[in-house]
């Protein structure tokens, strides 16, 4: 009776860490048996991005998802036309880009004058002027300097309910990490700098989010050679071929294309 008993509590006790660690899981089974996911993303809707930054996507068949204002989209109206006939993810990235008034050249537009109403209607407003410039409407967002805040001090709120609601994405800025795919908040995605770096930066993380599964969003701004803020051409091609080399295991897909894909899956569980 003693031994049946101890069996007893030795099958309950395994069926509860069985259960743990299955209510624990953050992993995904990715596409086509890859190991994790990967994201290109750029912000601002810079002139270099469509004058080289989008041909050499196109020359690996890679799609990114380019956050843009309009009125940088204006700038260079055929080449974001192009970009989006070329299956080109296009995300709001605000209307005015407001920042912190800490940044002397966001004091105008500074986060701490405005409300959520005024967010808002800012958001609604990009998204239909980037319709009416190049033909979609934007289902996904990334927070001008990453930041989530309105107001000041006892009246600070936070928009992420804001992009929750009106985008299927909100991607962040100088993140630390990668996304737990089936963890992650949706509306406050992490995204990693690739601004000045190069392949041999890079790699570890892919390597790291490899192993567990993961999805990393990188973020960048400039698509050139060299300069501030720029993601660097030569670092990107070594990075797409490592992403497409089979070997690796990596999805490399547009933010929308994953969040759907992960949002998907949440709801066949």
């Amino acid at each position: 009776m003693q031994t049946a008993s101890k069996f007893i509590l030795f099958t309950l006790l395994l069926l509860q860490t069985i259960y743990s660690a299955a209510q624990q899981k953050t992993t995904v089974s990715w596409p086509e048996s890859k190991r994790m996911a990967l994201s290109l993303s750029f912000d601002d809707g810079r002139m270099s991005q469509v004058d080289k930054g989008t041909a050499l996507l196109d020359e690996y068949g890679v799609k990114a998802t380019f956050y843009v204002v309009p009125s940088a989209v204006q700038q260079r109206l055929e080449g974001w036309k192009k970009a989006v006939a070329s299956g080109h993810e296009i995300g709001n990235h605000s209307l005015n880009h407001p920042c912190t008034g800490n940044f002397a050249w966001s004091r105008q537009k500074a986060l701490e004058e405005y409300s959520l109403e005024k967010m808002r209607s800012e958001l609604i407003e990009a998204n239909r002027m980037i319709k009416s410039l190049i033909g979609v409407t934007p289902a996904v967002f990334a927070y001008p300097c990453g930041q989530t805040f309105v107001g000041r001090g006892t009246q600070t709120k936070s928009y992420v309910p804001v992009i929750a609601e009106l985008f299927s994405s909100g991607r962040l800025w100088l993140s630390e990490g990668p996304n737990e795919p089936l963890f992650c908040d949706m509306a406050q995605l992490t995204g990693m700098e690739m601004d000045g770096k190069n392949f041999d930066q890079i790699r570890p993380l892919l390597e790291r989010a490899r192993e567990t599964g993961q999805w990393v969003v990188l973020a960048g701004h400039e698509m050139n050679d060299s300069g501030d803020q720029t993601t660097k051409l030569a670092m990107l091609r070594e990075l797409i071929a490592y992403a497409q080399n089979p070997a690796n295991g990596i999805w490399l897909a547009p933010v929308g294309t994953v969040s759907g894909y992960i949002q998907k899956t949440k709801g066949n569980k």
